[in-house]
């Protein structure tokens, strides 16, 4: 990938969610929800502390995560699909 995020900024490809409920009925693609968790693809070199030292980041790249319906902004790089967000709107990750 050619994109590196800055500072407290993660960039996150979102996870497909199936096209059947648990009951088997078939969602069709227009009411399907956007899925709200992800795999971290990149992450920046972490934000600065009120001291002006780097605060490191508590993601790591490879990480499964859930994060807000709303969150982040979309962007294509190289043909995948991403949000990019910051770290703070990443609500925990997903072992």
């Amino acid at each position: 990938m050619s994109f590196k995020p800055l500072h407290d900024r993660i960039a996150v490809r979102r996870l497909e969610q199936g096209e059947k409920t648990a009951g088997g009925i078939i969602i069709p693609d227009t009411a399907q929800e956007k899925p709200s968790e992800g795999i971290v693809v990149a992450i920046g070199s972490g934000a600065r502390g009120k001291d002006g030292k780097p605060v490191a980041m508590d993601v790591k790249k490879g990480d499964k995560v859930l994060f807000g319906k709303w969150s982040g902004t979309e962007i294509t790089v190289d043909g995948d699909d991403l949000l990019i967000m910051q770290e703070t709107d990443i609500m925990g990750v997903i072992n």
